[in-house]
């Protein structure tokens, strides 16, 4: 028996977000942190540096390496980087590797708006019909619900920064998306489903994920072959030959590594589910509640299959010794779920949602702009001062373009909010317009007005050219044991130097060597300098010279 849905949604709440203002909400969010900026340490630096040695020549392409060590996980990410900066050599390799991971970020907004529209035109999805009429047309009500799916992932506070880098995360990414997409379309696009789950699922695996791939091609295939629709039951083969393909991929890119924490405490739990309640807001609110209210249609596809996706991401996190970056794979599927959750949303929590957003991001703009005025006017003293504390040897920069994007920016901000409190609006995807724009108003203002001091301190520029200060214009190489792989990469990237990092330094060839300032004091080497990060309160690194036999 077939129960009614608890969408009741009448014929005006079907209005779809006009294109141009959808246009600019996502460009407004991926373009921001793209240009102007250096790799920033960590997994985005260390990727970047795999992607440099392998383009100019420095590891081979089957095994891209930093200073010799070789990356873990397949190197079908490096490869995108490495392509791009030697089809684009008129621009900074660090812009070339970052162009096509700004379009695969683009890719996944798409993903996820083009699966939650399938899956919303599904029967067990549709509106109650009234008696009477004027209830919502079905694609009227699909395409509505997807821009609250695209929204509710660029509201996403998890894809903020770590959508903008360059690592096989993001990859990864949109190998999930493409897979969702590939269910949530086999019923209305069987050929496009096809290729899309035979794509997604070796393209996951090779981007260092196959455990996440089989994961899926199980889940996906079982749930294909109890659907009631005769062209997704055709899709259970096709995913089972994705997930041969996926074993294979990783077993030839040797992307198979064990990554399994096994401390299971209740204070891990406790870990995992902070993260997760910063890290997938506001997604996960509205998908508790859509999971609450869709709860007699938990088995139908527009509920299981963005469902199942969430949680084998989710145990993947907790398994994984909570990381952040195996959480990143179960945003698209949240924010699916949590469009469901609109046409059912009760008029309390969304207006609190709006006045959360308001005061929240309004206040976190205000912030920026002290900030910034304290920077250029040094008016008032106190944040400049903190900003020169925190990061030695920071001055201030002014950039026309960079102001005028803020100004406009803050101006879109206010106009949204007096459209959002000002009218008593009917369209679905109202309650996630403010979160969606605090969110892409303050990573804009982050990335305009305050890059200069944020490149300062996340990027290693620094570091190196402090290190060099030490060493002659021509040596041989530089020893680096024991190094972080981002440390390595800033090296080899900024300094230019030949590093050596995996041998001791008994066993170095190199004049020179840098190590950690705690590090045991080496035989036969003459300690020339301690150095640090502008962002660091003691030495953190020690330079060394060969001392002559």
């Amino acid at each position: 028996m077939n129960l009614p849905t608890p969408a009741i949604v009448a014929e005006r709440g079907a209005q779809r977000m006009p294109r141009l203002a959808l246009i600019l909400f996502c460009a407004a969010y991926v373009l921001p942190g793209l240009f102007g900026r250096e790799p920033w340490r960590n997994a985005d630096l260390s990727a970047f540096g795999f992607m440099s040695s392998v383009a100019s020549g420095h590891a081979p392409w089957w095994q891209p390496s930093i200073a010799g060590i070789h990356a873990d996980g397949g190197p079908l990410p490096y490869w995108v980087g490495a392509v791009a900066i030697k089809a684009l050599p008129m621009l900074e390799p660090a812009l070339a590797a970052r162009l096509p991971y700004g379009l695969i970020l683009v890719l996944v907004l798409m993903l996820v708006w083009y699966s939650c529209f399938h899956l919303a035109r599904t029967d067990a999805a549709q509106p109650v019909a009234f008696a009477f009429g004027g209830e919502a047309q079905g694609v009227d009500y699909a395409r509505a619900m997807a821009d609250g799916a695209l929204l509710a992932l660029i509201a996403s506070l998890g894809l903020l920064q770590l959508g903008h880098e360059t690592t096989p995360e993001l990859l990864q990414l949109l190998a999930s998306s493409l897979f969702l997409y590939g269910l949530a379309a086999a019923p209305f696009r069987l050929a496009k489903a096809r290729w899309a789950v035979m794509l997604s699922l070796p393209v996951l695996a090779a981007s260092g994920a196959p455990a996440v791939a089989l994961a899926c091609a199980v889940v996906g295939a079982v749930q294909c072959s109890k659907s009631s629709y005769a062209q997704v039951r055709e899709l259970t083969l096709w995913i089972l030959i994705a997930g041969m393909l996926a074993a294979i991929s990783a077993w030839e890119f040797n992307a198979w590594a064990w990554r399994i924490s096994m401390e299971a405490a209740p204070a891990t739990l406790l870990d995992f589910l902070s993260l997760s309640a910063w890290f997938s807001w506001p997604a996960w609110p509205l998908a508790l509640w859509t999971l609450w209210r869709w709860r007699a249609h938990w088995q139908h596809r527009h509920i299981f299959a963005p469902l199942s996706l969430a949680l084998i991401a989710m145990l993947t996190s907790l398994l994984m010794d909570n990381s952040d970056r195996a959480l990143l794979l179960g945003l698209p599927a949240l924010a699916v779920l949590a469009a469901f959750a609109l046409p059912t949303l009760k008029r309390g929590f969304a207006a609190a949602m709006d006045w959360f957003s308001v005061f929240f991001f309004s206040a976190g703009a205000l912030f920026f702009w002290i900030y910034y005025l304290s920077m250029q006017l040094d008016w008032p003293k106190t944040p400049a001062a903190n900003l020169r504390r925190l990061a030695e040897g920071f001055e201030p920069q002014f950039n026309a373009l960079a102001l005028a994007a803020a100004l406009l920016a803050s101006a879109a901000w206010v106009a949204l909010v007096r459209w959002r409190t000002a009218r008593n609006q009917h369209a679905l995807w109202k309650s996630l317009v403010l979160p969606a724009g605090g969110v892409a108003l303050c990573w804009l203002l982050a990335m305009t007005i305050l890059l200069p001091f944020a490149d300062y301190a996340r990027s290693d520029k620094a570091l190196i050219a402090r290190l060099g200060r030490h060493l002659p214009p021509a040596i041989n190489c530089l020893a680096a044991p024991d190094q972080s792989m981002a440390t390595l990469a800033a090296i080899e990237f900024h300094g230019g130097w030949l590093v050596d990092a995996k041998r001791p330094l008994s066993e170095s060839a190199c004049d020179y060597a840098v190590q950690a300032a705690g590090a045991a004091v080496p035989a036969n080497w003459v300690l020339v300098a301690h150095e640090q990060r502008p962002t660091d309160r003691k030495p953190t690194f020690k330079i060394w010279k060969r001392a002559l036999p």
